[in-house]
């Protein structure tokens, strides 16, 4: 088992040419150098940050498989996007809870591009069903939401995000308490990182601390779908 000392350079340079070549024979002659420069040191990084997050959230899973595990694959989905580029020229992974079985489930990130790093916590785009039961949590219990919502500890992030619908869901009047909330499709935080700290071993100092200030909001979403956190 490999500790994690930080992605090498050529993680920069790998991803910066393929903005440049983003296509499947470039792809392949560079597929060595996407595991040794990418995939290996990603492995690391969950390795190293399972014991930790363990700590923090034990029912999250730190998984480092390379197909299967907590690291998305660089392959892009493009059979409904008119985008049609093959590669994403990133590098992320998602620490979800064990209940769940793909992207939409509550979860820790991180989020490496050529120039940002962004990590954090919460659900993106769950299911209606789960939606549902967030949105009812939250009306059922809005002083707990106000509190979570208005710490300071979360205004650090810049406070609770996600993409929202236009008009109150089905059941929730424009006046409702919190409604700028209700309306919200996705429930997250995400702080940004100094982008040379993916050189670093401290790259798992720092996410492992922003994940522990997101953990208020994931549990919060765990014990609205009746999860353990």
């Amino acid at each position: 088992m490999s500790e994690f000392n930080g992605f090498p350079k050529d993680f920069f340079t790998f991803f910066n040419e393929l903005k440049r070549n983003n296509n499947r024979d470039w792809f392949n002659t560079n597929k060595q150098r996407y595991h040794e420069s990418v995939v290996k040191p990603m492995g690391d990084y969950i390795r190293s940050v399972a014991p930790r997050l363990e700590s923090i959230a034990p029912f999250y899973k730190a998984d480092p498989r390379p197909h299967g595990g907590s690291m998305f694959r660089i392959y892009r989905d493009t059979r409904f996007s008119k985008d049609k580029i093959p590669y994403k020229t990133h590098a992320a992974c998602h620490f979800r809870h064990q209940a769940g079985r793909d992207a939409h489930a509550p979860g820790f990130y991180l989020h490496i591009e050529t120039d940002h790093i962004s990590v954090g916590g919460g659900i993106w785009r769950p299911p209606s069903r789960q939606l549902g039961q967030i949105r009812e949590f939250i009306a059922d219990n809005p002083s707990a939401w106000e509190k979570l919502s208005r710490s300071s500890a979360l205004k650090k992030f810049g406070g609770i995000q996600g993409d929202s619908l236009k008009r109150p869901p089905r059941g929730y009047l424009p006046d409702s308490r919190h409604i700028k909330d209700l309306k919200r499709k996705s429930f997250y935080v995400m702080a940004g990182l100094d982008v040379k700290l993916a050189l670093s071993s401290t790259l798992v100092d720092e996410s492992v601390k922003t994940f522990k200030t997101a953990s208020r909001l994931n549990h919060f979403i765990c014990d609205a779908l009746e999860l353990p956190f």
